[in-house]
């Protein structure tokens, strides 16, 4: 019944799914961060830039960013990423996208945490000498943190899935290789079922762990 498998690397698509997840959560969670302090930071200049981002990029489609990041990034300003082989520029432009794309919802996902950090805690860091960075990253980030592991387990289940996305520059991942398979094989069912199974086995685990972190870590108000 699953013979037609032999002559196909499912193990190593899905590992290159959960590669393109991890550093593009990686990046997303660091650029996120800096855009969430960005959109509550007290320079104009740097609300403005987060908020056009933010605004921007969630509003259009990863295949356009993904797409973007190949054909002009790549192929119309060279920009290679410092690799020296393609199917490695391009799963370093489809982490880039991931990125960037993903970045804008943990951004607006840490602001609404950010908002549920008590003024007055905020007031007091600065009546005894703290700036704005300061505040930032030893009052208010710490909280806002715990107060969305749960939105941010969405958004990174959100990315896993997106992942497929990347199969659109040709990256090997699961995606490519389930289009392949229906392609040559006359299994369609099977196949889906079987693609269906490995993301249920990815995203579901992370979503019960992740959601048992964040009862464990909540902030009690």
């Amino acid at each position: 019944m699953f013979d037609f498998l032999q002559g196909y690397d499912l193990l190593g698509a899905f590992w290159v799914t959960v590669q393109l997840t991890v550093y593009s959560a990686v990046g997303s969670l660091v650029w996120g961060t800096l855009l969430a302090a960005m959109r509550v930071s007290p320079v104009p200049l740097m609300r403005g830039f987060g908020s056009v981002y933010v605004n921007v990029v969630r509003n259009i489609p990863l295949t356009v960013i993904i797409v973007f990041t190949s054909l002009g990034l790549f192929q119309t300003l060279g920009v290679d990423m410092g690799a020296d082989r393609f199917t490695t520029i391009n799963f370093r432009l489809a982490v880039l996208g991931l990125t960037a794309y993903t970045s804008a919802f943990v951004c607006e996902a840490l602001r609404s945490g950010i908002n549920t950090v008590p003024l007055g805690q905020v007031e007091a860091a600065r009546a005894i000498g703290l700036n704005f960075p300061q505040v930032l990253r030893l009052i208010v980030l710490p909280q806002a943190f715990r107060s969305v592991v749960g939105p941010l387990a969405n958004v990174l289940i959100a990315l896993t899935k997106n992942t497929t996305v990347a199969a659109a520059i040709g990256v090997a991942e699961a995606a490519l290789l389930m289009r392949e398979m229906i392609e040559n094989e006359a299994q369609l069912i099977l196949i889906s079922t079987i693609f269906a199974f490995g993301f249920i086995c990815l995203t579901l685990p992370t979503g019960l762990f992740l959601g048992w972190v964040a009862k464990k870590v909540a902030v009690k108000r």
